[in-house]
């Protein structure tokens, strides 16, 4: 079989109101970034033997699905399956369960003896590695997948864990006695269930919670969710950005101001907003005519400003993508999730928390996905990038 479509119910985009409000929210994403620019083995099974497993260091106990938008599915465990609702990341690699749900071996079930210890900046796990059946849609199975069954998690209420969809690599050093993991991705395509060693993602705006609207396809892409030509780009080779799904890019606010010259960052799906390097973003913030708000820490803006507001173009190997002025606002029939005021206009544009030149300067969120197909293609070393129907839409 070429590729396989998940689509449909088990798919969902979870928005609860968070506790914390955005504030949480940013405090979250901030948190994931500096884990990002500290390389992929800053947070590890090796460190976590050296602080103590059940020690967070300075990691945040955060909420990561009701501090945002997140987006999850079912996934099944076991023979017979266990179904889990575990959060889609691809800015991390390890596949695990048990943060919420507990886990339960089956006839399939192998403990390999070894520990796992994962830190995503806004929360960390600890406990076994297991090999086992997983189950993804009604049809997929993979066989002797690693599976992390945690006897430890925090910040991960409301999932219980994590489908790791990021570079391999990110895996190393999680797992004792371990050089790495191969990912659900890597197991298909090495078992022969898929064709490429590639997966599209299909995200949507939508101004109402918890709704299917999202897609995955392993092993190609579905041109019906996307317009036009699926343009590649070559994977940076700047570090720390070239650990993760890490492209060369440049952002300009209207059609003549640049505020972030060519430079890598990374497209990330367990980042809700749009983060820019300081510097970019204090530039975006002045042409905007924006002011943080002081509930949510969001910038916000006037409906005169929301009108007179431009787009953002990236620009990404040579094609430049519209990031029109609708997509730089958070939905506002969801400002309750923020913790903010009904009507009034939050923008998603945020403050990376560091300077240019991190070799790390942007992150291109969840917000940002919603508005272009991507395809995360490891057999090739690129990202497949598409406008779609959404990308002009007036959802938010």
């Amino acid at each position: 079989m070429s590729r396989i479509v998940i689509r449909g119910i088990p798919f969902l985009t979870r928005l609860r109101a968070a506790k914390g409000g955005a504030k949480e929210l940013l405090e979250r994403d901030r948190a994931r970034a500096q884990k990002f620019l500290a390389g992929k083995s800053h947070h590890s099974f090796l460190s976590a033997k050296a602080k103590g497993a059940r020690s967070t260091g300075t990691d945040s106990s955060i909420d990561v699905t009701d501090s945002g938008v997140t987006y999850t599915m079912q996934v099944g465990v076991g023979t017979p399956a266990t179904d889990y609702t575990l959060l889609i990341d691809t800015g991390s690699s390890n596949t695990w369960v048990g943060a919420d749900l507990p886990y339960n071996p089956t006839s399939s079930s192998q403990d390999t003896g070894n520990s796992i210890y994962v830190s995503y900046g806004s929360g960390t796990m600890f406990g076994e590695e297991y090999t086992d059946t997983v189950t993804l849609g009604s049809t997929l199975v993979i066989q002797n997948q690693g599976i992390g069954v945690a006897s430890y998690a925090e910040g991960f209420e409301g999932v219980d864990g994590i489908l790791g969809v990021g570079p391999v690599d990110l895996t190393q050093g999680t797992v004792s006695n371990t050089t790495d993991v191969p990912t659900v991705t890597d197991n298909l395509y090495a078992q022969g269930t898929i064709s490429s060693n590639l997966l599209g993602i299909s995200y949507a705006p939508s101004p109402t919670a918890n709704v299917a609207n999202g897609e995955l396809t392993f092993g190609g892409t579905d041109s019906t969710k996307y317009t036009g030509t699926l343009n590649t780009v070559p994977l940076t080779t700047t570090s720390p950005a070239s650990s993760y799904w890490g492209i060369n890019q440049s952002v300009s606010y209207g059609a003549s101001q640049t505020i972030l010259n060519t430079t890598a960052g990374i497209v990330d799906t367990g980042t809700t907003l749009l983060l820019l390097a300081t510097e970019a973003f204090q530039a975006y913030q002045e042409a905007t005519g924006a002011v943080q708000d002081s509930t949510t820490g969001l910038l916000t803006i006037t409906s005169q400003q929301y009108a007179n507001l431009q787009s953002l173009y990236f620009n990404i190997g040579g094609v430049t993508y519209d990031f029109t002025p609708n997509a730089q606002i958070w939905p506002r029939n969801l400002n309750s999730i923020l913790g903010g005021n009904e009507g009034q206009i939050y923008l998603i544009v945020s403050d990376l928390g560091s300077s240019f030149g991190s070799g790390l300067d942007f992150i291109n969120g969840f917000g940002w996905i919603q508005r272009f197909y991507t395809a995360f293609d490891t057999g090739n070393k690129q990202l497949g990038l598409a406008t779609t129907e959404y990308t002009n839409a007036d959802t938010n």
